[in-house]
């Protein structure tokens, strides 16, 4: 089981690496709005996700439940890879690791976006969470966790300012009817 938490974890690495460099949109290919939000998330989720490293590999579990966090977790990894990917793959062209609208875009209001409107960041915390169980330490757990968290936020808020500015009205009514990350809570 730990060995198809790594591969699993690495593919997860090598597909952001991926996204990053295929599916940004250049200048003249839409309307930029990304703010710096994209340059954060990495700034942010790399140390995160390696301090959490750290921590695991040097001090002591202290979280409770130990035996079964390594089965949460990869349940956990396989479900955010699972709503990541999907709803990547849902927006197709649309897709953009930085913010950006293009001239044609048009709204996504099916598939994982009835439920919530950020499925591909609802997808990201899975992970983190996981990444945080595995490391089986509450300092570890908080370091992958908190300011992974805090970056994502602000790329949601940067991501629906783009989008009211795009659909206006549309996007506030869409808005208003689903939750950003979490069904029925957040």
């Amino acid at each position: 089981m730990k060995s198809l938490w790594i591969v699993l974890y690495w593919c997860w690495v090598a597909s952001e690496i991926v996204l990053a460099v295929w599916r940004r949109t250049a200048r003249g290919g839409g309307d930029i709005q990304d703010r710096g939000s994209q340059l954060i998330l990495w700034a942010v989720i790399i140390p995160s996700l390696t301090i959490c490293e750290v921590i695991r590999r040097t001090l002591p579990p202290d979280l409770p439940g130990e035996r079964w966090l390594g089965p949460l977790s990869l349940v956990l990894l396989v479900g955010g890879l699972a709503v990541r990917w999907t709803a990547i793959v849902s927006l197709g062209k649309a897709f953009s690791v930085n913010v950006a609208i293009r001239e044609s875009q048009q709204m996504h209001r099916t598939g994982l976006y009835r439920f919530v409107r950020h499925p591909s960041y609802s997808g990201m915390l899975l992970i983190f969470l996981a990444v945080g169980l595995i490391s089986r330490n509450w300092f570890g757990l908080i370091a992958a966790l908190v300011p992974t968290s805090a970056a994502l936020l602000y790329r949601i808020h940067v991501e629906e300012r783009a989008l009211v500015r795009a659909f206006g009205d549309k996007y506030r009514t869409y808005a208003s009817e689903t939750e950003r990350l979490i069904p029925g809570v957040f």
